[in-house]
């Protein structure tokens, strides 16, 4: 699995997400993981919009393996349902 996060640094939110994929990483749940600071790299909620097929309101957004799961609440859920961290 390869995780994708579109966020910006000032997020709290966006900082969970990253830290969430880092322990992940660490743990070697996750092949890797890519945080895309959108404003230093020129991304807009409409360009992740077209990727995900749907609107986009907030950020972080999370990809997982290209499918998008949403933001960080989504993103943490689905960490829970694969079991993918011990609780």
């Amino acid at each position: 699995m390869f995780v994708v996060i579109f966020g910006r640094l000032s997020c709290p939110f966006c900082v969970r997400a990253k830290q969430l994929a880092e322990q992940l990483e660490k743990s070697n749940k996750i092949e890797g993981f890519r945080y895309v600071d959108m404003p230093s790299e020129g991304v807009t909620k409409e360009d992740i919009a077209k990727t995900a097929g749907k609107p986009i309101h907030t950020v972080p957004q999370v990809f997982v393996d290209q499918t998008h799961v949403g933001g960080f609440t989504e993103f943490d859920q689905f960490v829970r349902d694969k079991q993918l961290l011990a609780s």
